[in-house]
């Protein structure tokens, strides 16, 4: 099919999630990030949207190794919400997505113009790529159980968040997940970082991370990109399922001379009970590591 000379493909998928939540999770940067991707070695690092007509949206789409990367970018030209999206691409190719609810399913059917530059058959399934990305995780998203938790430490919002990062005091905190509680890699924003620690047999297992975000004194935001068995980095299938992608917030907010930390994780529902336990015993360490 032709519509001013440019080939028009459509991609479509039904998700086993209300449309009401289909549209919140196709529509929200912080569940973009976590889904915005056509291979398990790409992401999407940073996303912003402003949904309305005449609304820009961005997404940095990046390799996971830093080798290449680009923007994803368009303006809104149609906003009818649970019901159907369309913009226009930078390089002014349309887009239309509609949302068709089912009862307790969505289908969604996705029809776009063809850029020249690559195949129309791997254009197709790239877009189908993503949109199979995201019917796996708007399927999967009620695995991951929003914790919060926070204390008030007598330090500067500077003491803590140094006192929290450093690495021998990190081992100090932590101890409380594991004894053996380590991390490799950097907290610089876009880094990957491993988060490690050994089990009764003396194997080493943890998290595969990056920081997403980390502005000193302020915030820290780390995305769980997968696990470490055995020294082997799983970023992929289903053993990383209810994992990939969550997010674990550090907010530090300081009066008078004290700071309040709080925690806002992303966790396996499964692991419910053992981060409410373990998390406050935690934080108690932490402060009085700071207030020592």
């Amino acid at each position: 099919m032709k519509a001013k000379d440019k080939t028009v493909i459509s991609v479509s998928a039904t998700i086993q999630v209300p449309v009401e939540t289909a549209w919140q999770l196709w529509t929200d940067p912080k569940h973009i990030v976590r889904w915005n991707n056509a291979s398990d070695d790409w992401h999407t690092p940073e996303a912003e949207i402003d949904l309305r007509v005449g609304g820009k949206f961005s997404s940095r789409m990046e390799a996971k190794d830093g080798s290449m990367g680009f923007d994803f970018e368009g303006i809104f030209d149609e906003v009818i919400p649970n019901q159907r999206l369309t913009y226009t691409m930078d390089d002014n190719r349309k887009v239309e997505i509609n949302f068709c609810g089912q009862g307790q399913h969505t289908k969604i059917e996705e029809t776009f113009e063809a850029e020249t530059t690559n195949p129309n058959e791997m254009q197709r399934e790239g877009w189908q790529a993503i949109l199979n990305n995201f019917k796996k995780y708007a399927e999967s998203a009620d695995k991951l159980k929003k914790l919060h938790f926070e204390i008030t430490i007598n330090a500067t919002a500077q003491q803590v968040y140094q006192t929290m990062i450093d690495e021998k005091h990190y081992r100090e905190w932590t101890a409380i997940f594991n004894p053996t509680s380590h991390f490799r890699g950097s907290w610089n924003k876009g880094e990957k970082i491993l988060f490690i620690g050994e089990d009764e047999k003396g194997n080493a297992g943890g998290m595969v991370a990056r920081i997403k975000e980390n502005i000193p004194n302020e915030f820290i935001s780390i995305e769980h990109l997968g696990l470490l068995q055995n020294n082997q980095e799983i970023t992929s299938g289903p053993e990383v399922e209810g994992w990939a992608g969550a997010l674990e917030n550090y907010t530090f907010t300081e009066t008078s001379g004290k700071t309040v930390l709080a925690i806002d994780a992303d966790a396996n529902k499964d692991f419910e009970t053992y981060f409410s336990e373990t998390w406050p015993k935690a934080l108690k360490k932490l402060k009085e590591i700071c207030e020592h």
